[in-house]
């Protein structure tokens, strides 16, 4: 077998996660990055309480990633990330959430790979497990689904067709990132296909955060049910909170 090159653990740039928001659901790892670096690249999701573990000597520059949002170019971020890394500086380039989930990772890597630029990733929790951990449920279950799939609501193209076939069969369950503007386009597309229309969607803002939101909606009401919500926010579609899925039987107890 061939040998593959390590990456670098003294690397000039470090990609790394900064999870969900809250500052305590960083990794050790990352906190450590955070302290030492001299450059912080941060997108506008990550939040205050992340970025004051900075050390006091780091330079920090918000790079505007948010969907639908204003954004620095990615051909900006980084010729970034190459300046300060040629200039001898520890580059931390923080993403919201993981930084391989939906963070156009590879770009930038590439950027660096050309330039003979070493790093290494860090990653962090994404804001499907956060989410999850707000409702008090299993992204799995035995005997419900034996896959979990995370998609997004947009792409550079618009909104991104997935295979809606898949996800509209009983016991799908999928976190949909950047998916509050696209609500109504996921929400045809699962019923054009076969969905019922009672299937859960769990609505979760702010995931991790102190302002954090639960909404248990369905899948026929999504975009009724997401009116009011501005934050950033996942959906769990095939899911509810614990305490809404636990009331259903005692519902129909009710009503025999």
């Amino acid at each position: 077998m061939r040998d593959l090159p390590a990456v670098s653990a003294a690397a000039l740039v470090t990609f790394a996660g900064a999870g969900p928001g809250a500052a305590d659901m960083l990794t050790l790892a990352v906190a450590r990055a955070l302290a030492a670096a001299d450059v912080v690249l941060h997108d506008r999701l990550v939040s205050p309480g992340v970025l004051a573990l900075a050390g006091p000597q780091a330079r920090i520059i918000e790079t505007g990633k948010q969907g639908f949002g204003p954004a620095m170019a990615q051909g900006d971020i980084s010729a970034l990330m190459l300046a300060f890394a040629r200039a001898g500086h520890a580059v931390l380039r923080l993403k919201s959430g993981d930084p391989a989930v939906f963070g156009r990772l590879d770009e930038e890597i590439e950027a660096l790979e050309a330039a003979g630029i070493s790093w290494r990733i860090l990653p962090g929790i994404t804001a499907a497990s956060a989410a999850a951990a707000a409702l008090g449920a299993s992204l799995t279950r035995r005997g419900r689904n034996g896959e979990l799939r995370i998609v997004t609501g947009h792409d550079m193209a618009g909104y991104a067709e997935q295979d809606w076939r898949a996800l509209a069969r009983p016991g799908a369950v999928a976190a949909i990132y950047m998916g509050r503007r696209a609500a109504r386009f996921v929400q045809g597309r699962l019923l054009m296909h076969g969905a019922d229309p009672a299937t859960p969607v769990a609505i979760v803002e702010n995931a991790s955060r102190a302002d954090q939101r639960v909404i248990a909606a369905q899948l026929g009401s999504l975009v009724a049910d997401l009116a009011g919500v501005d934050g950033p926010a996942v959906l769990m579609l095939g899911l509810a909170p614990r305490a809404a899925e636990a009331a259903v039987p005692d519902l129909r107890e009710a009503l025999r």
